[in-house]
């Protein structure tokens, strides 16, 4: 069974896959934070600005089967769904590792999906996996030790870019820290880290700076 909070068509706003097209399927729950605002201070990851609680968002709900979920996943997408195209399902969360499996890989494969995955990498990638970008958090001991894309939130407290120097990735990517409070404090922390995150990458030329296209362009 597969608790879904949301689904829907869009562009992929940031990474090596920006501007492709692709269905997102955000799993509810996460391993780092319940997802509830009284539980923020407590919890591993502090920063996060997505609602992954429930399954009560756009094309949300619960499917029995992996063949359920993925019939649905491929009714969103906004083309023929062929092999030209090269459709991609976008799976992120909350957490995906938590319900993502083998067997749901098997009916995206099936329905000629590219299969992209955002994980905080704290838990084990099953095999099939497309694409995948791990986004670490400060303090957590990482399990995936290789990946297309490591993509680091920045600044972020209890972390440093070094710490991952292990990892094998295509690609290195910094994401400006955004707070998940107010937009004026967000626009004014957004600035100031970005311009840290540009520091960093100047200096240490290996990384990338990466910005939420989506969030320029007013896309979802």
């Amino acid at each position: 069974m597969y608790r879904i909070k949301e689904a829907f068509a869009t562009l992929q706003g940031e990474g090596l896959q920006a501007g492709r097209v692709a269905v997102f399927c955000r799993f509810s729950k996460c391993n780092l934070w319940s997802g509830r605002e009284k539980d923020r201070a407590t919890a591993v990851c502090q920063f996060c600005d997505t609602d992954f609680v429930g399954t009560d968002g756009t094309n949300g709900g619960v499917f029995a089967t992996p063949e359920q979920l993925a019939d649905h996943i491929a009714s969103l997408w906004p083309g023929t769904g062929g092999r030209d195209e090269s459709p991609m399902v976008v799976c992120t969360g909350g957490e995906p590792l938590l319900q993502l499996d083998e067997p749901l890989l098997e009916a995206f494969h099936q329905r000629h999906f590219f299969v992209a995955v955002e994980t905080n990498g704290t838990l084990a990638a099953p095999p099939g996996i497309d694409w995948l970008c791990v986004s670490p958090k400060g303090g957590t001991a990482i399990r995936i030790t290789h990946c297309d894309e490591l993509k680091l939130v920045y600044p972020q407290q209890g972390q440093d870019p070094e710490d991952y120097d292990d990892i094998v990735a295509q690609a290195r990517l910094l994401s400006p820290m955004s707070s998940p409070h107010a937009e004026a404090e967000r626009d004014l922390v957004r600035d100031a880290s970005t311009r840290e995150a540009i520091r960093y990458c100047m200096a240490n030329p290996r990384w990338r700076l990466s910005v939420q296209m989506h969030k320029m362009v007013g896309i979802g």
